[in-house]
This record gives structure tokens, sequence and C-alpha cells, in this order.
């Protein structure tokens, strides 16, 4: 009996014949190996997903302030563009939560005290003071979340019932008060609404942003939170939330140190930060975006968390619970543009093959790193992105290779990803040419698994900027204009169709594609 080879061979190349260089472009052949024997990892099936936060309209950076009314308390739920928008997912994650996550108060039970709007205080964390969220406002939110049909990720205050320690700047020492956070459990219950994770603090392991809580307390308060959830879930018929923590940068002794104090089956999702670009105001960030070798070093991170989450607490799994690329807000005229897309598809892509379950985009609406529009709420290019990826990329993770016969080892240059497609027959590859002079001609080797790994048709969802210009906010899908319809309808999304799949395509420089293969006979998707 013959033995099934563990590969395809995947070569893949743009538009039917070969097209004609463009003044200035080179070409160069590249092969994309796809293993299609057996899935290196699997994603939840809300694996995109998008935060809220809760900045005033008064968060400043670098002279600018880029919130608006975009924050948690303030959002227009009634706004048409925003509906379709997060309904187009059918059930897109969101993850309430962010900086000052940690000084809010809710306003419901006996334990809330006193519950006052967030005011800018220079001595305060993050130049703010404590906030509150009224019951009204959160009753609001849940029927927008059940209107949309979206899955709701909650961050509660873990600095509640903590104090500074004497003579650190940073540490907060002392128990959890979780008090307020069952009272409003209780009523999030009491109400039929349904969060499916609740994740204590932000940004509050290892060393802290503005303040940080030692390891083994964290530890002690999540065992905490599990029970308190526990609890309160019990009876109500249905499924107890997840539990999720830290929500901060990865530090690999602190997170050993806090999984093996909480114990086993207590985190369900061990959420880390990544905000691998620096600075929203450096002046390379558009440079970094496009640089393989600086994209490729947050591999590191991707590899540790994986490794810490299956060593020391196997019952969980990663997670991305923030990643907004530049910090501070994002980088004005980068972060909401085309060319962010190379940075966040390569993240999506390269999360998926260390395991993350789940990615959460900094931010839905809010800095300049939205995926709608602060003011408008029009969708930006990495709005459509996301969305590609949610409806084409299947939770089986396949293992994909690039090689290329580009001078100067350019393979690096044409990044490539491999899914079963969702919900529908075949294998979806993502091609990201980061090139800005060499498009990538790639063909289809292969049938080595029974059936042609490019017979029969295949979809294309070329995307490209308007003009050219990767710092345009218009993104076009096989040369057309993405654009909302006259009530702020999102527009279809249609592939390009092209009935032979093993016929040859380009990739142009700084194109990126979805392409998927619906023979590809994949035994990881049977």
């Amino acid at each position: 009996m013959a033995v099934l080879p563990l590969f395809v061979a995947l070569l893949v190349v743009f538009s039917g014949p070969p097209a004609a260089a463009g003044a200035g472009e080179e070409s160069a052949a590249a092969t994309v190996l796809v293993k299609a024997a057996t899935a290196i990892s699997r994603t939840d099936d809300s694996f995109v997903c998008a935060t809220l936060d809760w900045w005033p309209r008064d968060k400043c950076n670098y002279g600018m302030c880029p919130w608006h009314n975009s924050s948690i308390i303030n959002l227009d739920l009634y706004s048409p563009i925003l509906y379709n928008a997060v309904k187009a997912f059918d059930s897109l994650r969101i993850r309430l939560g962010g900086s000052l996550q940690d000084q809010v108060t809710y306003k419901v039970g006996k334990h809330h005290g006193h519950c006052r709007s967030f005011r800018r205080d220079d001595g305060g964390l993050f130049g703010f003071t404590d906030g509150c969220l009224h019951m009204n406002r959160w009753d609001e939110l849940n029927i927008f979340f059940r209107r949309t049909n979206t899955t709701v990720t909650f961050g509660l205050n873990a600095l509640k019932g903590r104090s500074k320690a004497a003579g650190n700047d940073s540490l907060y020492v002392g128990d959890w008060d979780g008090r307020n956070a069952r009272d409003l459990m209780r009523y999030t219950v009491g109400k039929g609404y349904r969060v499916e994770s609740w994740e204590l603090g932000n940004e509050l392991s290892g060393n802290g942003v503005a303040a940080r809580v030692a390891a083994a307390q964290y530890g002690r308060d999540v065992a905490i939170l599990k029970r308190v959830v526990e609890r309160v879930y019990n009876g109500t018929g249905g499924e107890s939330p997840k539990v999720l923590a830290p929500g901060g940068f990865y530090d690999g002794a602190w997170f050993s140190e806090m999984l093996r104090v909480s114990g086993p089956g207590v985190v369900d999702g061990v959420t880390h930060h990544i905000y691998n670009l620096g600075s929203g105001k450096d002046k390379d960030l558009i440079k970094k975006m496009q640089n393989p070798s600086y994209l490729d070093e947050v591999k590191k991170t991707f590899h540790d968390m994986e490794a810490t989450v299956r060593e020391v607490g196997p019952w969980s799994s990663p997670w991305v619970g923030e990643s907004g690329g530049a910090y501070n807000s994002g980088g004005k005229d980068v972060s909401d543009r085309y060319v962010n897309s190379f940075w966040y598809l390569d993240q999506l892509g390269m999360s998926a093959t260390y395991g993350t379950k789940v990615y959460c985009r900094q931010a839905l609406v809010g800095g300049n790193y939205c995926l709608l529009n602060t003011t408008t709420l029009v969708p930006n290019p990495d709005y459509y992105s996301a969305l590609l990826w949610h409806r084409l990329m299947g939770p089986e993770v396949l293992k994909a290779s690039t090689t290329s016969s580009a001078a100067g080892g350019g393979s690096p240059y044409l990044r490539s990803y491999a899914h079963c497609s969702r919900e529908k027959p075949g294998v979806t590859v993502l091609l990201i040419n980061l090139s800005n002079s060499t498009a990538f001609d790639v063909s289809v080797a292969g049938g080595a698994l029974g059936a042609s790994a490019c017979g029969g048709r295949r979809e294309e969802y070329n995307l490209s900027p308007a003009g050219g210009d990767i710092q345009s906010q218009v993104v076009l899908l096989n040369g057309k204009p993405l654009t909302l319809g006259p009530c702020g309808q999102i527009p279809e999304l249609r592939p390009a169709v092209v009935a032979d799949g093993c016929s040859p395509l380009r990739v142009p420089p700084r194109g990126i594609a979805f392409v998927r293969f619906t023979d590809f006979k994949a035994p990881a998707c049977a």
C-alpha cells in the first residue's frame, strides 16, 4: 500500500496567464508547500476579535486626541454603519477592556461605592480618575451585542481592593475584592445577557505598565474569579463562561508562576498583548510593516508563549487579548491605511501557527489603529482584511512554507499561510507580498493526495490599495474599490473565479490575496 506524502506542493500565481511586468517591476517564481495531512493547530471559531476601550474623548497622545466618542461609555450603538459592520461577521468577538479597565466600578449591588465618570487627573493611573459603568449603559451594550450576534469578552477591574505597596511606585498588594464583579455577573445572568469569557485585569503582569501585581497574588485572585464564575452561573442551564488572565505583556517566569499558583483547570485562556511595532510616533513605522526580518522578530514571543502554556498550563491555550501594532493609539496616517494589513494579516497568520486560539485587534473603533474610522465609522482597509480572514480561513491551521527564485533572498517578502477553508471544502491560502518591486509568479505542483491540489476552480480575493498608494484608506478587491452602500451596507466580497485552478497567477508588488482551492483534498480538512 502506498504511503501518502505529508505535503502537497502549491505554487500560486495571480490572475490567469502571467501578466506583463509593470514599469520597473521584476518577477520571480515562488513555491508554497502546504502540509495537508494533519493540522498543526486549531483556532477558536471566533479567532478574529476586536476591542472596545474605555478611553474618554480627551485621551491624547503626541498632541493628538484620536478617540472622540468611540469608547465603551459613549460610542453610538445605534449607528447603522456600526451595526452592519459587526453584523457582517455573524459572530464577531468583541473584547471590552483596555488601560482604564482596572479603574472601572460597576454601579450595581451594594459594593460599588462612589461611581463617577472618568476625569482628567495627572496624578491618576494613565492620567485619569476612576470611572463608572452604569447598568443602563450595560443594557444598551448587550442589546447591541444580541442584535449583532456578538461574542463578548469582558475585562474586569483587577485592582479593586488593592493598595500601593509602601515605597514602590507601581506594585499593588492585597487580595482582589471580587464582590463588585460578582454583582455585575449576577445582574448579567439575571438579564439573560451572555458573556462568553471574563478576563481579570489589564497589563498588570511582569513589570506592568502603570501598575503591577505579583504573579503568586494574581494566581490566587484568578482562582477566586473562577469560583465566583462557577457559583454565579451554577444552575443557569448554560455553559459557564471562560476565565481569562492576565491580559498583559508576556513574561515567561511571571506567567508560569501565575499558572502554577492558580492551579489546573482555572485559566481557560492565557491572554497576552502584542505591540511589536513600537511607538505610534515612530517615523520608521511604515518601514517596519514591510520588513520581513522585523516582522519575524515576534515569532519568539509566540513560540515562548506557546511553550509556557504547554509546559505549565496544558489545560489552557494562548490568546492575544489585545494588539494594535503600535502603542499609544497607533500611528497617524499609517495604522488605519492599507499598509497596516501587511502587519495585521501577518500577525493573524503567524499567531495561528503557534497555537493562538483568539486574536483581539485594538481597536474596533478609536485611536489611529481602528478598524472603523473613529468619527465616521466607515471601514478602514484592515476591516476588510479581518472580514475576509473570518469568512475564508477555517479553524484548522496547515503548515505552509515558501521558496523563491528571487535574487537576494526575495522569498521572505512573500508571506504565506494556509488553513482549511471555513465552512466550505478545500484549502484557502493567504499570500502577502511585502516587496515594492517584485511580483511573484507561482504555479500549482501536485496531485499527491489522490486529487490535484489545484484541480477544479479557484476563488481569488486580490487586495490592493487605491492608486497604488499603500497609505490609501481605500482598498480594492479584484480591482474594484470597497465602498459602503447607500444605507451603510457592507459591500459584497465577491471573488474572481478561475475555472482552471492550476493556471498561473501573479502576486503583484505590495499585493495581498486570499485564494481558495475548491478541490484541494486535504486529509486535515476531511
